[in-house]
């Protein structure tokens, strides 16, 4: 009976833990944690100076036309036309905001609220589409409102989520609508599938 009772108690008692193994796992965490972070931050400064030539958007005019679109939704980010993934961060246009757009005879005003405003003149827009993917977020098929607009030396793309993404096929249209000329997709750039379409009365590349 006697020789059964240390049995029972070392059956009962606690483990012992590895503190040291522990702690070390979790300080290796924090360190690997960090230097992701360190890495993506220096990512973001590369981007930016060799982005520092891209002139910065006009501000919103403080007097617009009649408004033909509104829209509430978020801002997901803006890339080199037809290349998803070719992220531009220069003059705030990298961060992902909520955001409030108004379509009038005047162009795109994009309201941020915490991030920089902006205001497309409708002489630079180059029509609208419907995608899934931008900068590294993808969403349901026609899920993400795309607008193409011309920007010093290049095509633009920012991508916009109407909080109601029933609105997303009337913007396309009135934005082609304003849209003086039409950008037509390259072959490649965008993730397969993820590429979407213009309004069925958007014109081709080259017609007027």
């Amino acid at each position: 009976m006697a020789a059964a009772l240390p049995r029972a108690a070392a059956q009962h008692s606690a483990p012992v833990t590895d503190w040291p193994a522990r702690i070390g796992w979790v300080v290796g965490l924090v360190l690997v944690v960090a230097l992701v972070y360190w890495l993506m931050r220096q990512g973001w400064k590369w981007r930016q100076t060799v982005q520092s030539d891209i002139p910065d958007l006009p501000a919103p005019p403080e007097h617009t036309g009649e408004p033909l679109l509104t829209l509430s939704g978020r801002y997901h980010g803006s890339t080199t036309a037809g290349q998803w993934l070719d992220r531009i961060v220069a003059h705030d246009l990298g961060v992902r905001s909520r955001a409030e757009l108004t379509l009038d005879a005047s162009g795109l005003t994009v309201l941020r609220p915490g991030s920089r405003d902006f205001h497309i003149p409708a002489e630079r827009l180059r029509g609208a589409r419907l995608e899934r993917g931008i900068a590294g977020k993808v969403l349901p098929e026609g899920g993400l409102l795309v607008v193409t607009f011309s920007h010093g030396d290049r095509l633009v793309d920012s991508g916009f989520r109407s909080d109601d993404a029933g609105e997303h096929p009337a913007w396309v249209r009135e934005v082609d609508r304003l849209s003086p000329e039409h950008f037509t997709l390259p072959d490649s750039g965008t993730p397969a599938g993820a590429r979407g379409k213009t309004s069925e009365n958007a014109p081709k590349e080259g017609a007027r």
